[in-house]
């Protein structure tokens, strides 16, 4: 098992397959909750001789070493049995995210073959109730050995013997693509555990005896694998899984799993805290202990000091400690984590003056715009801000670089993709922040930034603002600046989704309430507020808001609310012209 040495952990095994055999004999394993909150638990030595079956089957199909194993599961043991089985074979596990939305089937049909193209996937590995509806997603791509279910596959006791090489790839696993399209980014057994390492180094500084842990985030995220499966793999400890739509339709058992498993960490979006606060009733907690739950992870999406506050105090009483709450930033070429807010420490906000902060410049203002701290580095990375004529000092606003051990190999089969990314061992995250006492403050995705009367705004202070107000979906929002033709200053449009069952006199007020939310959140004004049903704004496969694709959507006229459409549509049509000048100012996608 691994151990702490030296500020490292050792013990630890070259590849991820040498893992999963290393800790077969462990009594530690996945344990899966259904929909009646049954459980089914599988060690990981079951797991490895499940994944050997998969294995064979895939060299009996004629896999070659180095090929693309596409796979599309739900949260189950299929999903492990797939992933596994394929790296057992020799082949690069590509996870995707299954079909969420029969409403929305033409476009998934579209991005799925898509990803299955560009990761040039030999043969897909489905879960039999994916297959129902997957077809022509598969007819678009036509993988060379087709798609199979685990059941499907043929009996083959023989295997491959592959030497065990860290530098092979691991997986390909799909950048979240809120700007632009989904890349497949390719990661190297090396740097997935080398980012397996940091993570848990960040754990056990808060438990040193944690091994227990909770997640119901999506297995084709990489905070749901690689944040949450491989660190409970590395040491053979135990992980407890639902899927992300049982915590969408009870998010209190998120909290009573936390307690039963007496876990130790568990992440999720800034969203989940929010939805939290919104649908979980107080009779739900009864016999709920947070107290042990030292680690909870907010990232993947923009954090809000609010939301923070408003958990660590609405769940005090049942032994959340506000020192657990930890923001943290990463990304799909990072492998995951790039920092880490300070673990057992309250987190830390920045108040900011806003004109200053336009102009790429920190200037502390207690009534200023709050900002968040994401932390320091994790083990092993580097972070830098630089602007157009290099590195910048702390204080400046400027493209986030990141350098460290588990950076992606690249982005599969494009180079000049990973050449606009990639130079010298540095990533440019395309993320804009900054450099205070010694801690990272992100400001957005610099092709989401708001220009505003020719400044930069974030566009996140803005969504946040109306988190609260009554009959809005948390995390349903998205800002951003457009200019029409005929106009001479750039608009900030406002997208909502309102809650299912919205009271109609709280819809109808929503418009004007926003407005006066966010002038005084951030001391700017929306120029429209659009409420749209829940569901309708574009999102990525893991949830978050694609606001390059809402823009789209509105220039287009077909992001509007029914009620709106007449009034609406000149100025739709008018902004047409304006979606090729906003590539020019932003960076499009």
């Amino acid at each position: 098992m691994v151990q702490v040495e030296g500020g490292r952990l050792s013990g630890m095994y070259p590849t991820l397959v040498a893992t999963l055999r290393g800790v077969a004999s462990s009594s530690g394993g996945l344990r899966f909750l259904d929909r009646q909150e049954k459980e089914s638990f599988f060690g990981w030595g079951e797991l490895l001789q499940r994944a050997e079956r998969v294995a064979g089957g895939l060299v009996a199909l004629g896999l070659l070493p180095g090929e693309r194993v596409a796979l599309l599961f739900p949260t189950n043991i299929g999903f492990f049995e797939g992933f596994f089985g394929s790296l057992i074979a020799g082949g690069v596990p590509t996870p995707l995210y299954p079909p969420a939305r029969l409403g929305r089937m033409e476009d998934y049909h579209s991005r799925t073959a898509a990803m299955l193209q560009a990761a040039g996937a030999s043969i897909v590995l489905l879960d039999p109730l994916v297959r129902r509806v997957i077809g022509p997603s598969i007819e678009r791509a036509r993988p060379p050995h087709g798609a199979w279910t685990l059941e499907s596959l043929p009996q083959n006791s023989s295997l491959p013997s592959l030497r065990e090489d860290p530098s092979t790839l691991a997986m390909v696993q799909f950048s979240s693509g809120t700007t632009v399209d989904p890349k497949p980014v390719a990661l190297s057994h090396r740097a997935v555990l080398a980012q397996t390492e940091a993570i848990v180094l960040q754990i056990l500084a808060a438990d040193p005896e944690a091994k227990n842990g909770v997640s119901w985030l999506p297995l084709y995220h990489d905070m749901g694998l690689i944040g949450c499966v491989f660190p409970a793999l590395i040491h053979g400890g135990e992980l407890t899984l639902m899927g992300p739509e049982l915590f969408l339709a009870r998010p209190a058992l998120w909290l009573r799993t936390l307690s039963q498993t007496r876990a130790v960490a568990s992440p999720a979006p800034n969203f989940a805290y929010a939805y939290c606060l919104q649908r979980i009733e107080d009779t739900e907690m009864d016999g709920v202990d947070l107290s042990l739950w030292r680690v909870a992870l907010n990232g993947a999406e923009p954090v809000s000091p609010d939301t923070l506050r408003a958990f660590a105090a609405r769940f005090a009483r049942w032994g959340l400690r506000p020192e657990a709450l930890t923001p943290v930033y990463g990304l799909s070429e990072a492998s995951l984590a790039v920092t880490f807010g300070k673990i057992d420490a309250p987190f830390r906000t920045l108040r900011v003056d806003r004109v200053q902060l336009a102009e790429g410049i920190v200037q502390p203002k207690p009534e200023g715009v709050e900002m968040v701290s994401v932390g320091r580095p994790v083990y092993g990375f580097v972070v830098e801000i630089r602007g157009p004529e290099g590195s910048l000092a702390p204080g400046h606003v400027g493209r986030v670089f990141a350098k460290g051990p588990s950076l992606m190999e690249g982005y599969l089969d494009q180079p000049e993709a990973t050449a606009k990314v990639l130079e010298n061992g540095w990533l440019d995250t395309g993320d804009l922040g900054f450099l205070w006492e010694d801690e990272l403050y992100l400001v957005g995705r610099a092709k989401d930034v708001l220009i505003l009367r020719g400044r930069n705004h974030p566009p996140h202070p803005v969504e946040q603002a109306i988190d609260g107000l009554d009959g809005v979906r948390a995390g349903c929002a998205a800002a951003v600046s457009y200019r029409p033709e005929s106009a001479e200053q750039e608009l900030l449009l406002l997208f909502i989704e309102h809650k299912i069952n919205a009271d109609p006199l709280h819809l109808k007020a929503l418009p004007e309430l926003a407005v006066a939310a966010v002038l005084n959140h951030t001391g700017l004004r929306v120029d429209e507020v659009l409420v749209l049903a829940p569901g309708t704004l574009p999102r990525t496969s893991s949830g978050k808001i694609r606001r390059s694709e809402t823009l789209r959507l509105f220039i287009q006229g077909t992001l509007v609310p029914p009620e709106k459409v007449g009034a609406l549509k000149i100025a739709a049509m008018m902004a047409r012209s304006w979606l090729a000048f906003a590539r020019m100012r932003v960076g499009g996608g």
